[in-house]
């Protein structure tokens, strides 16, 4: 009764955009979202620390596929 409830997942164009990583080689800082095919413009939705943030940012977005690190 009171346990976690299952957000519903965020929509995202899977015909337009591909979810990345955004890596950075100087820091390590990690950055998820959605890469335009077309214009190839990052749309940024979240800062990734760790895996679990990862974990959340796959199951927010219904993300099954392997997502491909930018640098």
């Amino acid at each position: 009764m009171f346990g976690k409830r299952k957000k519903p997942e965020q929509n995202w164009d899977r015909e337009r955009k591909t979810p990345v990583l955004k890596c950075s080689i100087c820091n390590g800082e990690q950055v998820a979202g959605f890469l335009d095919k077309e214009t190839k413009e990052l749309e940024e939705v979240a800062l990734i620390r760790n895996e679990k943030e990862l974990a959340a940012f796959r199951e927010a977005y219904g993300i099954t596929e392997e997502i491909k690190k930018i640098y």
